[in-house]
C-alpha cells in the first residue's frame, strides 16, 4: 500500500507491507495543485515514489494494491474526485482513495480499534478542521482562505504580527515589542525597512513564516497586542474544533480533539494552555490530543483501514513512527506534556 500525505511546505510518501512494515519512505516539497495544476502538481509525487521503490528493490514504481492519498488543497469533494483521477492515471496502485490531509492527522489521533470518531484541527501553514461521527457521518470545512470565513494558521499569524507591528511604528496603532523584534530577526532596524525588503522582493515572500516564532516569543514577554493575536489564534482552533463536535452531536460524550500542525506542534504554552482551557468551558467531554508523529501515518492507517489487516500490523506501523520519546503512537495529550 503506497500512503501519501501531501501538505503545503513538504510531502512524505511511504511503501508499506501488508504487515504494516514500512519499506520505503520519501520526503518533498509542498504540494499546490491550485497553483500549479492537479497534473503537475501528482507528477511531482513521481520521483518520491521511485525513491520509495528503489527502497523496496523494486526497478520501478511500486504496483500497490491501494494509494491512500490525504492531501492537502482537496479541499472540495470536487478537488477530491479530480485528483483521484489523476493519481489512478500513474498506475501507481489498483485502487485510489483520496481525502484531505486535515483526515490522516485525525485517523493517527484515534485507536486502531472501534468506531473511529473525532475531530481534528491541523493549524500549520493554514488552518483547517474535519470530524467524523457514528456512522460515518463528516464534518467538515471549506478552508480555502478568509472567503471560506478562516483565520489562522503560521502564514495568518505573520501577516497579523506585521500590520500590528507597521501601524505601531508609525502611530496609527497601540505600541508593541513586535515594531522592533520583527525587523531585527532579519537583521534590520525598523519595520519600515522590513516592508520595504518585502515588498521589493529582498526578502523573499516565503520567509515571512519566519516571524511566527518571533511572534511567540514577544507573546511570552507578556507584550499586550502578541498576546492578543495569540489569543485568537486559540479562538479560531477551538471555535472549529466545538462546531465540529456539534454538527456530529459529539459535545455529549467523550471525544477525542486531535490537534497537529507546525503551529500547535511547537507546543507554545500561551496556546497550548488558552487551547485547553476554552476547550474545557466549550466542550468539556473533549479529550484533547497533540500528534506529533509524521501525519502519513495517518494516511498508512487509513489505508490498513481498508485492507482488513490485522491488530499487528497496526502496532508496527505506530511502532515505526512513534518519537523517541513515545512508543506508542507519536500521540499525547497536552496534560502529558
Amino acid at each position: 500500500m503506497l500512503a501519501i500525505d501531501a501538505g503545503n511546505s513538504k510531502t512524505d510518501i511511504a511503501l508499506v507491507g501488508e504487515d504494516g512494515s514500512v519499506l520505503g519512505q520519501a520526503r518533498g516539497g509542498g504540494f499546490r495543485p491550485p497553483v500549479v495544476g492537479a497534473e503537475r502538481a501528482v507528477g511531482s509525487l513521481a520521483p518520491l515514489v521511485e525513491e520509495v521503490a528503489r527502497q523496496a528493490g523494486r526497478s520501478g514504481p511500486p504496483p500497490a494494491g491501494h494509494i491512500s492519498a490525504c492531501l492537502a488543497n482537496a479541499d472540495l469533494p470536487s478537488e477530491e474526485e479530480q485528483l483521484t483521477g489523476v493519481l489512478a492515471a500513474r498506475g501507481w496502485g489498483a485502487t485510489v482513495t483520496v481525502a484531505n490531509d486535515t483526515f490522516a492527522l485525525l485517523r493517527a489521533g484515534v485507536a486502531d480499534d472501534g468506531e473511529p470518531t473525532g475531530v481534528s484541527v491541523v493549524c500549520g501553514a493554514g488552518i483547517n478542521c474535519a470530524g467524523i461521527g457514528h456512522g460515518g457521518r463528516v464534518a467538515r470545512f471549506p478552508a480555502i482562505g478568509r472567503i471560506s470565513g478562516d483565520w489562522g494558521g503560521g502564514g495568518y499569524l505573520s501577516e497579523e504580527a506585521l500590520w500590528w507591528a507597521a501601524r505601531a511604528e508609525d502611530g496609527r496603532g497601540e505600541p508593541t515589542e513586535l515594531a522592533r523584534a520583527l525587523p531585527a530577526h532579519f537583521g534590520l532596524t525598523t519595520t519600515y525597512e522590513l516592508i520595504e525588503a518585502l515588498h521589493l522582493g529582498r526578502l523573499e515572500a516565503g520567509r515571512r513564516h519566519e516571524l511566527t516564532p518571533v511572534l511567540f516569543a514577544v507573546a511570552d514577554t507578556g507584550d499586550e497586542i502578541a498576546r492578543t493575536i495569540v489569543d485568537r489564534q486559540a479562538e479560531e482552533v477551538v471555535t472549529m474544533a466545538t462546531v465540529a463536535l456539534g454538527r456530529l452531536d459529539l459535545l455529549g460524550e467523550e471525544t477525542p480533539v486531535v490537534l497537529g500542525g507546525g503551529v500547535i506542534a511547537a507546543r507554545h504554552p500561551l496556546l497550548d494552555d488558552r487551547i485547553r482551557e476554552l476547550l474545557a468551558e466549550r466542550a468539556p467531554k473533549a479529550e484533547p490530543r497533540v500528534v506529533t508523529a509524521p501525519p502519513v501515518l495517518g494516511a498508512a492507517l487509513l489505508g490498513l483501514d481498508r485492507t482488513g489487516a490485522p491488530e499487528s500490523a497496526y502496532a508496527r506501523l505506530r511502532a515505526h513512527y512513534a518519537p523517541a520519546d513515545d512508543s506508542e503512537s507519536g500521540t499525547e495529550s497536552p496534560s502529558e506534556a
